[in-house]
């Protein structure tokens, strides 16, 4: 009798063991919602309470997909506010640190270079390292500095086209034929960026220069 009893609550443990074990990755998975979106799409847009725009939304998808068509390989993830970052919200206007907990925890889904938006400022990742030329585009770029859906995704698309620029890639002024083109602010914002990006470049190695003769 004691050994049936012993035999069936084993296999209760077990059972539950078993069921727990299985919600717990949908727990983890679901707690950053980006990660989830970003398994299979190239964008995580705040699609809770951003209100962005569905135009400005398909312009940078297609963008993007400009961009891996000519061998740039982008995901973004626009983070208008801390109920878009799920469980990590304590990781809210920290962009950079955001963009590496991220990249991470996609790790063995996607490898891509990752820029993530967020109203104070930009953060990029790569499981691989980023290119000193495109952290710098990207530092070189002001804060968006708005907390609205679709301002933060037009600051995505211009920090997208620099580093296209950068890359020596430049991607149409309106993907799918529309007549709404790049105004002249944004691509002299754009230039500025990748001439710094090349000018502490070069800074960079001229110090190494340097140091090598030394």
């Amino acid at each position: 009798m004691a050994r049936r009893s012993a035999r069936w609550l084993a296999a209760a443990l077990a059972t539950v063991v078993i069921a727990v074990g299985g919600m717990l990755p949908a727990a983890f998975a679901d707690g950053d919602p980006a990660s989830d979106f970003l398994l299979s799409q190239s964008t995580f847009l705040s699609p809770f309470d951003g209100h962005v725009a569905p135009a400005e939304a398909s312009r940078l998808v297609a963008l993007l997909t400009q961009a891996q068509q000519k061998g740039l390989s982008l995901k973004v993830a626009v983070i208008v506010t801390s109920y878009d970052l799920g469980a990590v919200p304590i990781l809210y206007g920290k962009p950079k640190v955001y963009a590496k907990f991220l990249g991470e925890e996609d790790y063995y889904y996607w490898k891509d270079e990752l820029l993530v938006v967020m109203p104070d400022g930009y953060g990029i990742y790569r499981a691989a390292g980023v290119p000193a030329g495109d952290r710098a585009t990207i530092d070189a770029l002001k804060a968006p500095d708005t907390h609205l859906g679709t301002p933060l995704v037009l600051d995505a698309e211009k920090a997208v086209r620099a580093l296209a620029l950068r890359h020596g890639i430049t991607l149409s002024a309106s993907p799918g034929g529309s007549s709404t083109s790049t105004s002249t602010n944004e691509r002299i914002e754009i230039a500025a960026a990748v001439v710094v990006a090349a000018l502490l470049a070069l800074a960079v190695r001229f110090g190494w220069r340097r140091r090598g003769r030394r």
